[in-house]
C-alpha cells in the first residue's frame, strides 16, 4: 500500500469520544464545483458547504449528499456533481475539530515529522467511478500554520514511516470553528 499512490481524500477514522458522526448541512443549488467524498470542505459565504482549496480553512470532510433532482426524483450520492440544479439538498460532512483523518501522503514522511503541519493537494481531483476524492497530504507544503497536523500514521500492514506513500493520520489544524494552533 505505501509503495502505491492510491489517494482517497480525508477519510475520518476516529475521535476521542469513540464516535465520528457526520452532520447535515446544505449545498446551494447549482453550486459549480464537484465535491468528491472525503474532500475537505468549508462553510462558504453563502452559508452552504463548499469545497475547501489548499490553503483555506476547512470545517471537515464531505461524506455525501441527497437531493431532489429537476425531475422530482430523490437522489443519494457520495459526491456532488458541479452545477446540479436541485431542491431539498442535504449535504453530510464531518465538523468536530477533534476528528482524526487518514490521508495518503504524496511523498515519504519520517517519525520526526509528527506534529508538523501540511496543506492538502488539489481538492478538485477525484475518481469519477468511485466518487472518492484524490486529495493527498502535500509533504512539500510544510509550514508552521497549514491546514493539517500530522499526528501519526495508520498502524496497518505495509505502512511505515519512510515509505513513498504513507497513510498518515492528521487533524484539521486550520479549522473554521477553532483558533489556529501553530505546529510544535
Amino acid at each position: 500500500m505505501s509503495a502505491t499512490s492510491a489517494p482517497f481524500g480525508l477519510r475520518p477514522v476516529n475521535h476521542d469520544s469513540g464516535c465520528v458522526l457526520p452532520v447535515a448541512g446544505t449545498i446551494i443549488s447549482a453550486y459549480g464545483t464537484t465535491i468528491y467524498q472525503n474532500a475537505p470542505v468549508k462553510i462558504g459565504t453563502s452559508g452552504g458547504i463548499e469545497l475547501a482549496a489548499a490553503g483555506e480553512r476547512a470545517i471537515g470532510s464531505f461524506q455525501g449528499v441527497e437531493y431532489t433532482d429537476s425531475e422530482g426524483r430523490r437522489r443519494v450520492s457520495n459526491r456532488w456533481t458541479a452545477s446540479t440544479a436541485a431542491t431539498d439538498i442535504i449535504a453530510y460532512y464531518t465538523r468536530n475539530p477533534g476528528i482524526v483523518y487518514e490521508v495518503q501522503s504524496n511523498a515519504a514522511l519520517a517519525v520526526t515529522d509528527v506534529g508538523k503541519q501540511y496543506d492538502w493537494g488539489t481538492a478538485t481531483a477525484g475518481d469519477g467511478t468511485t466518487g472518492l476524492s484524490s486529495v493527498v497530504l502535500d509533504v512539500a507544503s510544510s509550514a508552521a500554520n497549514a491546514g493539517l497536523r500530522l499526528v501519526g500514521i495508520n498502524p496497518g500492514p505495509d505502512n511505515a514511516f519512510g515509505d513513498t506513500y504513507v497513510n498518515a493520520l492528521v487533524q484539521i489544524a486550520e479549522h473554521q470553528n477553532v483558533a489556529d494552533i501553530a505546529a510544535y
